[in-house]
């Protein structure tokens, strides 16, 4: 079964620059998916694994949370390019073995950029490396286990952290939460804290559930649908078949965003005789090429004109009768956006007020608007107002509980909406905890626990004795890159449970653990009553199964909730509540103490078996109620806000190429940007090139300047693009050591990876980042 590795790395002076392209799938797009699994794992696995994708009684794809129809047929090939390449890298036949890890010292690996570490293949067998050791090396299970219990027991709850990554499935991630806080934490940071933290944070106070309020069905109804801070072409691309539909019943598609991604403009669907020959369907029907920061400034100007529009026309914008029975707070707003500076409006957004009006008025005309969102607006300073900004507009015009209408914060990664369904929180309510503790007999902390940010700064302070990791790559995930690497692996112990190596396997704790586990397209039957599956939670909260269906490439590895049970019985020893065994043993044992604890779960193990699956029960979009503080739906005021660089600087914002996925780099092509063989770039408009001094493809460092303290990240090239003007853009993780812990956005901690204050200087060979003075 084994197939090499490429032995090659990243060679960034491989670099080659094209024009961005202006639509995106098609033709390619299905040689790529092809050509990348065939590589990866042969012929049989390719096919095998891309016919039961997204099925009914298959698996679900470990890439977006973009959810399948309920009501309809689905396609026969329901998945993208990008779900085609993260199932190629999970159903890799390629293998890292005991002898690859003997052959390969921690120094050597240093150097490895994550592009080739990923690129190694399937981690075969339980590994170690002790203090002292230059290598990993092989570990039974049991030991494992034992080692993991003899470090927890010697600290204390406070100093063990449980992160964990969107592609764990709900089972594990309930389970692995019950075992937090069995121990006595609440220490449970999450993939969610870096990216739509802030989205949870506006809408729990606002509409009183901190998920999208729509379903996919939403979209055959809707007249308007904003796409903003997000670049679907890349990142969600099945996105791309609802807002053609979308176009072509009429609606209007409004993209607001700092880069012209070729997803906005056309999308050449793969499924269809025209796609396949190169014919394009237009999606965005207006383009507004928005400043970094500036989307609370157009979402505040878009709500006083509404105001105005409904003075001049009473009773055609404003949804009054919605608002009277049903909402709170409206007369402060309207009073809040009673004038608007123009001025400042045009310079925070960098768009004209012309421009601005007449998206207004489509927004004043629409019956039924949709207002979707990802990381562009969520990792700022002011993310948490600018989506309170977007809740207001959805109130004003009561685009809540009706079809066609509602907010969409579209979720990146599988299953990372269902993993905080289940209870991974740093931040658990008084409900969850009560119904955890009558449910096992046990008594769980109540003090909150670390966040991803609170744990890099826990990890500084050399307040973390043992880290644990389902799936991820904390590492690389996380901002000030430097910092975290470092405060890594003072840590006594560090557990990573993952499928493939990576860097914080590199960076790891004076005794490191690597636990392989199965992926979501490998069969799980070795258990007493045969073969189990799992579910996951989609981004509009439709619950359903998954069910892996290849050979595994080891017959060492073990499911998640199998290593979860194992790793709580070794800590917590066989007298404790909770009887483990009996849930690694059959996931209906899990399934029914999910029923018992979580509203929305009843008859869990029979619902879940429907081809369907079902739908989690949501306020706003079921009943047009708000389970909020004060049982209606909040009008919010916010300050005006925006981004603005200091003399002799940009705003950079991070961004992921097309050939990645979070910190998995499939290969090296962002072939819609025209970027090929190199990643450490940084794409900026014309005029601000010429205003630096520098020329296209110039070599430079980065500093990014912050509470008066400087970052620096060596080596990036500049590369003229029609980016938005005073903003420029690069690759996540590269860039990640340039953002300071502190630069956060308030309320929701999540790191500011869309605003750094950034200067470039001439390349020399200077350390990667200069540290706080």
């Amino acid at each position: 079964m084994h197939r090499s590795a490429p032995k090659k790395d990243i060679n960034e002076d491989d670099l080659k620059v094209s024009e961005p392209k202006h639509a995106a799938a098609g033709l390619k797009a299905v040689m790529v998916s092809m050509e990348r699994g065939f590589a990866e794992a042969g012929p049989s696995r390719t096919l095998r694994s891309m016919l039961r994708v997204n099925q009914h009684d298959g698996f679900d794809c470990p890439g977006c949370a973009w959810p399948e129809s309920i009501t309809g047929k689905r396609k026969p090939a329901e998945f993208c390019e990008n779900g085609a390449k993260a199932i190629a890298e999970e159903a890799s036949a390629r293998t890292v073995t005991p002898e690859w890890f003997a052959q390969h010292s921690i120094e050597d690996l240093r150097d490895k950029t994550e592009y080739w570490l990923g690129s190694q293949g399937r981690i075969t067998t339980p590994m170690i490396i002790r203090e002292g050791d230059t290598h990993y090396s092989p570990i039974s299970w049991a030991e494992a286990f034992s080692t993991i219990g003899a470090h927890v027991n010697a600290t204390t709850p406070d100093k063990c952290v449980f992160y964990t990554s969107g592609r764990t499935a709900n089972e594990t991630a309930f389970m692995y939460q019950l075992l937090a806080r069995s121990l006595g934490t609440n220490n449970l940071p999450d993939c969610s804290n870096m990216c739509h933290e802030s989205s949870g944070t506006a809408l729990n106070p606002t509409i009183g559930i901190g998920k999208g309020t729509v379903s996919l069905e939403d979209f055959e109804h809707t007249d308007l649908i904003f796409v903003v801070g997000q670049n679907p072409g890349t990142n969600h691309p099945r996105m791309l078949s609802a807002l053609a539909d979308a176009r072509k019943r009429g609606a209007r598609v409004v993209a607001v965003n700092p880069l012209p991604e070729a997803g906005f403009f056309g999308f050449k669907d793969p499924q269809t005789v025209g796609g396949m020959l190169g014919k394009a369907d237009p999606i965005s029907s207006d383009f507004l090429q928005i400043k970094v920061g500036g989307d609370l400034a157009l979402f505040q100007a878009f709500g006083h004109l509404l105001l105005e529009e409904e003075k001049k026309h009473p009773g055609t914008v404003v949804d009054h009768e919605f608002i009277a029975a049903v909402t709170d707070g409206f007369e402060a707003y309207k009073d809040a956006r009673a004038t608007l500076d123009w001025d400042a409006t045009e310079k925070a957004t960098g768009l004209t007020r012309t421009q601005i009006i007449e998206i207004a008025m489509l927004l004043a005309k629409s019956k039924a608007t949709i207002i979707c969102w990802a990381l562009g607006l969520t990792q700022q300073p002011h993310s948490v107002p600018t989506l309170k900004e977007i809740i207001n507009l959805l109130l004003l015009q009561g685009n809540f509980g009706k079809p066609g209408a509602g907010a969409c914060p579209v979720r990146g990664h599988s299953n990372v909406q269902g993993d905080r369904t289940m209870g991974i929180w740093e931040k658990p309510t008084e409900q969850l905890l009560a119904a955890l503790d009558a449910e096992f007999g046990i008594e769980s902390p109540r003090a909150h626990g670390y966040d991803s940010t609170e744990a890099l700064h826990a990890f500084e302070k050399d307040e973390v004795d043992v880290f644990v990791s389902m799936g991820g790559n904390f590492a690389l995930a996380n901002s000030d890159t430097e910092a975290l690497e470092a405060g890594m692996q003072r840590a006594k112990l560090t557990v990573h449970i993952s499928t493939k190596p990576n860097r914080s396997h590199v960076v790891h704790g004076k005794t490191s653990l690597i636990l392989p586990t199965l992926g979501r397209t490998d069969k799980d039957d070795k258990h007493p009553s045969g073969a189990q599956f799992l579910s996951v939670e989609d981004s509009m909260s439709v619950i359903k199964s998954t069910r892996g269906r290849l050979t595994p490439v080891s017959d060492h590895l073990l499911a998640e909730p199998v290593i979860v049970a194992r790793m709580a019985q070794a800590i917590l020893g066989d007298n404790h509540p909770v009887n483990w065994r009996a849930m690694a043993e059959d996931y209906d044992v899990i399934r029914d103490h999910i029923e018992r604890v979580l509203p929305g779960f009843e008859d869990f193990n029979r619902r879940v078996r429907d081809k369907n699956g079902f739908v989690l029960p949501n306020p706003p979009r079921d009943t047009r109620s708000f389970a909020t503080d004060i049982g209606k739906g909040r009008f919010t005021v916010s300050e005006f806000e925006a981004l603005e660089a200091p003399e002799g600087h940009l705003i950079l914002q991070t961004m992921r190429s097309h050939d990645q996925y979070n910190t998995t780099f499939y290969g090296l092509d962002d072939r819609y940007r025209g970027i090929k063989d190199g990643r450490r770039v940084i794409l900026i408009n014309p005029e601000d090139l010429a205003e630096t001094g520098f020329s296209d493809r110039d070599l430079v460092d980065v500093i990014s300047t912050f509470a008066g303290t400087e970052r620096r990240a060596n080596r990036f090239r500049l590369v003229s693009y029609p980016t938005a003007k005073g903003c420029v853009a690069a690759y996540y993780p590269e860039a990640n050591a340039l953002v300071h812990r502190d630069l956060v956005a308030r309320e929701s901690n999540t790191p500011g990876f869309k605003a750094m204050m950034v200067r470039f200087v001439e390349h020399t060979q200077q350390p990667g980042r200069t540290l706080d003075s």
